[in-house]
Formats: structure tokens, C-alpha cells, sequence
């Protein structure tokens, strides 16, 4: 690895340079989650404190359950005064009439590094206004997770391929040991990512490329039909009241075939019974009738409100910049579970798929991984991550609409032209704040 004093002094000199980082009283506040690897956590409170050292600023770093952000965030731009740096995990897009424009630091970071991950633009910038509300740091792949001995024993020695795969090999898992697949149908984050992963590959979105809604078509009711098929005979009732730990636990428990997530249920039990973790697979995304496609599992975004100013503006600015230029350490330190949005700061990644530094059984476990840009996409695709889009994420209108179909209460087309009634409301009233496009 490399030395983080080292780039601290190198960088500390740019920032003074760039940002003017002027007053000796300096200081800076950053709220962040308390990440699902906790190793992060601490490698990121010790570069803070000496980042803040070595340019004389001062640094404090509050952590809080990742719910707590957006909330959070909110009440502090209200109240015009909080922390200097908020880390979010989701695009902020519906706050972007109180967050500063960082069109300045996600240039300087393009001229320095080259291209970003295109889920991580979709995660920043919003065309309809030319804004660039957020700067996106790194994005989580999220792949299957899979029991390796139980499908192999249903003849899928790789996991699961495709959408049939995971219907046909699951049901029949199910049915011969009991063990369920397991995705999510309940108002929680993996709920709504592995849904709209299923949608998408059938053909469906909620968006089109210019942001008209289209949610309520052929693809979509085909998807949604799917997954309460998959409900009905591979999985139990429990996904209806599942939270975003449920499928980690489920798996770390040997109580679940397949679920899609970050690394983080794996690393969790590595900690815990290495030979467990072993019997843990990963699949890129499922294919389906129209292709294979799933969403980040959470971007690492980080915002600066508008109450931000002046020299603390200046240094929350070149924290953000001086955090990309460690990106090694930042990926290493969360045991892979933070990729780069800009590929170049962590040239060893490819590296570390094909043997894992923290000691994975077989070492190249997280190969896979090598073709996530192939098959990650944004919440908005295939438009744009506008504010109507994170509202409709919000309200878990896409695991809804699927719940009610699986336990029976609608028919499929019922619920998903009623979803779309919903959608179709909340895109008109941030089209008419000029705050999306299409129309």
C-alpha cells in the first residue's frame, strides 16, 4: 500500500494551491455511515485526523446508520447549518436547490484521473439543468450470492445464469431441502434494487431515455409476473417484511440459497467460519428476455451544502479531491467493497479480483467482478438519475407494486398501471420545478 503520510504532504500542497485553504482555524465536519465493513470506519477516521494534521484543518467525522442520511441532510439544509461533507448513498438529486454545484472538483478530478464509471456521473450531474449536485467517490457492485453445494446439487455448479436459472434451480432447492431463494419484496434497499434488476432485464424501466415515464408496459408486467412466480414457489412469506439485513443474515445462516448483494454478507461471515465463506459463489447479474442488468448496490456520494463557505467551502473541497487521490487505500481498507468511480487511482484492483488480499477461498472468488461495467447500471436507467427518480425510489414504489401481486391482493396489470399513476404524478411535479426533462 501506499504511504498515506507521504500523499497527504504531496496533496496538501495542491489543495493550498487550488482551493486557497488560507486560515489556520479552519475547520470541517463530515457525516458518513457507518460502512457495512467496519475495517473502513477505522482506516477512514485515522486519514481524516491526519489529512487535517498535515494542512493544518481541523477534522471531526460523525457516523449514523445509513437511514439517518437523507434525514438528516435534510434537516440540516433546512436549518442552514450542519456538517461540511454529507456522504449519502443515493443520488441527492431531489436536494439539489440546497446543495453547491461541484462542477469545479469533479473537472479537476477528470483532468487528473480520466474517465468516471458512468453509474457514477448518473449519480452526480443532472442535464435538464447542467448541474453537478454531488460528487460520486466510488459505487459497490452487486452481484448474486450463492450457496455453492446447493447448486450444485441442483446442477448449477456456477450458480445460477439466468432468470430461468434461478426460478427452475431455486424452486427446485426449495423444494428438496427447504431452503429458499432469497429476494426481498418489502420497502428496504435490497428489496428495491433486486426488483428493479429483474425489470430492466425483462425489458421494462420506469423511464425512458428522455425521461417520460413507461413503467406500465408489456416488460414490466412479464417481470413483475415473474418475480411473484418466484415468490410463490421458491421463497417464504418472510421477504414481505424483510429489512436490508435480513438477506445478509439469511445467508450468513446457511437459510438462503441465493440473494443479490454487496460483499458484505460474505465478509461478514468469512470473520465467522471460513469454511462457510468458502461455500459462497458470486454471479454477475441474472440474464433475461431483454439482457443482463443490475444496479450498483450504493454509490458513495458525497454533498456540500449551501451553508458551506469561505475557507471551510475551500477545504471540504480538497478533502473530497485529497480522499480520490487515496482510493487504494480507500478500496483495500474496505475490502473491496468500495470500487473506484474513476478506474485509474486504484490500478491494483484487477489485481485484488483475481486474488483477494483479505483472503479469500478460492483467491480469485471476486473475479467476477472484472465485468461489473458490462451489466451496472444507475437507478434511472435508461435516462437519468433525476429527483423524480430518487422520490419514486424513496417510496418503494417498485417492491409495493411486486408485493401486492405476489400475495395476490392484484393482478399484475392492476399493479403495475397503479404504480404508474404514481410515478406519472411524482415525475410532473419535478418536471414543472424544470427539474426534469421529457414531457
Amino acid at each position: 500500500m501506499k504511504s498515506l503520510v507521504r500523499l497527504l504532504l504531496v496533496f496538501s500542497l495542491f489543495g493550498t494551491l487550488v482551493f486557497g485553504i488560507g486560515a489556520q482555524d479552519t475547520e470541517i465536519s463530515l457525516l458518513q455511515w457507518s460502512h457495512f465493513v467496519p475495517r473502513y470506519d477505522e482506516w477512514f477516521d485515522a486519514y481524516a485526523a491526519e489529512w487535517g494534521e498535515a494542512n493544518g484543518v481541523g477534522v471531526s467525522v460523525d457516523h449514523v446508520n445509513f437511514t439517518e442520511l437523507f434525514s438528516t441532510l435534510a434537516a440540516e439544509i433546512d436549518a442552514g447549518d450542519g456538517h461540511s461533507i454529507v456522504e449519502v448513498l443515493f443520488s441527492p438529486a431531489s436536494f439539489i436547490d440546497g446543495l453547491h454545484d461541484l462542477r469545479d472538483i469533479n473537472e479537476a478530478a477528470a483532468e487528473m484521473y480520466g474517465e468516471r464509471a458512468s453509474t457514477c456521473e448518473a449519480a452526480s450531474y443532472l442535464p435538464v439543468s447542467d448541474t453537478w449536485y454531488a460528487y460520486t467517490h466510488g459505487y459497490v457492485p452487486d452481484p448474486g450470492d450463492y450457496d455453492i453445494a446447493l447448486w450444485t446439487e441442483a446442477g448449477y455448479p456456477d450458480g445460477p445464469k439466468t432468470y430461468d436459472d434461478l426460478l427452475e434451480g431455486g424452486r427446485a432447492i426449495f423444494e428438496t431441502s427447504g431452503i429458499p431463494v432469497g429476494i426481498g419484496m418489502s420497502p428496504e434497499l435490497d428489496s428495491r434494487m433486486a426488483n428493479r434488476a429483474a425489470i430492466w432485464s425483462f425489458g421494462g424501466s420506469i423511464q425512458d431515455e428522455n425521461e417520460n415515464v413507461v413503467l406500465n408496459s408489456d416488460a414490466t408486467i412479464a417481470a413483475v409476473k415473474y418475480l411473484a412466480q418466484l415468490q410463490n414457489e421458491a421463497m417464504t412469506d418472510e421477504v414481505f417484511g424483510w429489512t436490508a439485513a435480513s438477506n445478509n443474515q439469511g445467508l450468513i445462516a446457511g437459510e438462503l440459497s441465493y440473494i443479490l448483494n454487496s460483499n458484505s454478507a460474505y465478509r461478514s461471515l468469512q470473520k465467522i467460519d471460513e469454511a462457510a465463506a468458502a461455500n459462497i459463489g458470486f454471479t454477475p447479474a441474472l440474464a433475461g428476455p431483454a439482457g443482463a442488468y443490475a444496479s450498483s448496490h450504493v454509490w458513495q456520494i458525497y454533498v456540500i451544502p449551501k451553508y458551506v463557505e469561505g475557507d471551510e467551502l475551500a477545504a471540504a473541497k480538497q478533502f473530497i479531491l485529497d480522499h480520490t487521490a487515496n482510493y487504494s487505500d480507500v478500496t483495500y481498507h474496505s475490502e473491496l467493497y468500495n470500487f473506484p468511480c474513476l478506474s485509474s487511482t486504484v490500478p491494483e484492483l484487477d489485481g485484488w479480483l483475481e486474488a483477494d488480499p483479505w483472503g479469500s477461498e478460492p483467491p480469485n472468488k471476486f473475479e467476477v467482478l472484472k465485468t461489473v461495467n458490462d451489466w451496472s447500471v444507475h437507478l434511472g436507467f435508461p435516462g437519468v438519475t433525476n429527483p423524480a427518480i430518487s422520490q419514486v425510489f424513496a417510496e418503494s414504489i417498485i417492491p409495493n407494486m411486486v408485493a401486492k401481486v405476489a400475495l395476490g391482493e392484484q393482478s399484475a396489470e392492476a399493479a403495475v398501471a397503479e404504480a404508474h399513476e404514481r410515478v406519472e404524478e411524482i415525475f410532473n411535479e419535478w418536471r414543472a420545478r424544470g427539474l426534469v426533462g421529457g414531457g
